[in-house]
């Protein structure tokens, strides 16, 4: 019972501040009773859900979830700043990925045909875009941008029912990626690596921001991608004194794929890397990790990108490379250090699949955009507390909400039906 009354003691504390953002003391008794909904196991995270199951008011839930005003970026950043606060590292990284929210009809907002890393194809689905802060111990959401793609962007009216704001504008995904890091950037949080799949990777302008806002980075690219293996700097050729002088090079190398290069590696080039211990033991693969330049612009005489870091993945027992990044981490990077990183992304399907699974992250069945977004903004809340609850258990690792009394207890993952802060 002492367990209950201690883990509720850190739940008030961690979401108190928070509710106080929603504004007015109805917004926040049914923002308690909706993280009350989401956190209790079982049944599907709905506002109706969730009102039949602690036999509230679906139409004030509703109207909470839909209409009311509150500013959900407002409340993300503060649960940001307060959940890096206590989990923060030096070797930290943000992690961008993107996760679908299959949906039957037309009517919800976003939802189109499109390709769903969730469902493995093309589907009718929502998908949004994620920034995740990840270090050794844990990972938490940063932020969600629901991507919306141009079929939507180009009906206005379409937009209008769904509350879509009028000054939005279509963004491709690895641009609202950008959008959360300069919020995220602005919110004070401690930068780290950013890490990426390929479908955000091999965008030349992606890698190209990064740089821009130096921000180091190892990322997928696709085994098609073109690579020189030495530093390479564009000349133009000097200035004859007739016409209008050249500003690109005729006489650059031709560069190779990088599938091609990971094959014509000699045996020497690999070694056993373990990057983490999984459930069913040490993750190890076969790595090779070379200097190189992406050779994106070759083709117009130019050269657009430094010299880095080209990581390849092939386990001895696959007939082909199975990962290819690109880094531009410093040159005494160790190779176990760019597979480290390399590899952080596993947080992230965690992430997703507990978000799911046990807070309903992908159960919101209205057609907002400011339902989504309260939604997936009171999901991110339940999961923060339950990450913070899953590191007290940790030996060796203390995360403080709130004072506690002498003999106060740890706890890990645990259900908590009886939460309603007095608001």
């Amino acid at each position: 019972m002492r367990d209950v009354v201690e883990a509720r003691r850190r739940l008030e504390a961690f979401v108190g501040p928070l509710l106080q953002l929603l504004g007015r003391s109805e917004r926040r008794q049914w923002g308690a009773v909706y993280l009350q909904g989401l956190l209790l196991e079982g049944g599907r995270k709905t506002a109706a859900g969730i009102a039949r199951r602690l036999q509230g008011d679906e139409q004030a839930l509703q109207q909470f979830l839909s209409q009311s005003p509150w500013d959900w970026e407002v409340v993300r950043r503060e649960l940001a700043v307060r959940t890096v606060g206590l989990i923060s590292s030096p070797r930290s990284g943000w992690i961008v990925d993107d996760t679908g929210f299959p949906k039957k009809g037309q009517h919800s907002v976003g939802v189109a045909r499109q390709y769903s890393g969730t469902l493995g194809k093309v589907g009718n689905c929502q998908v949004a875009t994620s920034l995740n802060y990840a270090t050794e111990d844990a990972s938490i959401p940063l932020d969600f941008s629901l991507y919306m793609p141009k079929i939507w962007m180009q009906d206005r009216n379409r937009c209008k029912k769904a509350g879509v704001p009028r000054d939005h504008v279509f963004r491709k995904k690895w641009q609202l990626a950008l959008d959360m890091i300069d919020r995220a950037a602005t919110w004070g949080i401690s930068q780290g690596v950013v890490v990426a799949d390929a479908g955000y990777g091999s965008v030349v302008e992606f890698r190209s921001q990064l740089r821009e806002r130096g921000l180091p980075y190892v990322l997928g690219v696709q085994g098609s991608t073109a690579i020189w293996l030495t530093e390479i700097e564009a000349h133009p050729p000097p200035y004859q004194g007739r016409g209008r002088p050249r500003t690109v090079s005729r006489d650059l190398p031709t560069p190779e794929a990088a599938v091609n290069v990971a094959m014509g590696l000699p045996d020497t080039a690999w070694q056993e890397i373990t990057w983490r211990q999984g459930s069913r033991g040490a993750l190890t693969s076969r790595f090779a990790v070379l200097r190189a330049q992406p050779a994106h612009g070759h083709s117009d005489g130019k050269v657009l990108e430094p010299y880095g870091w080209l990581l390849i993945e092939w386990p001895s027992e696959s007939e082909t490379p199975s990962g290819f990044w690109v880094s531009d981490l410093p040159q005494n990077t160790l190779p176990r250090e760019l597979v480290y990183w390399a590899k952080m992304r596993w947080w992230v399907e965690q992430n997703y699949q507990q978000l799911k699974d046990q807070l309903g992250l992908d159960h919101f069945e209205g057609r907002s955009w400011t339902g989504w977004h309260h939604h997936v903004t009171l999901a991110m809340i339940a999961y923060n507390f339950l990450v913070l609850e899953s590191l007290r258990a940790k030996k060796n690792y203390w995360v403080d909400l709130t004072p506690d009394p002498p003999g106060a207890c740890e706890a890990g993952h645990i259900d908590l039906p009886w939460f309603l802060p007095n608001v």
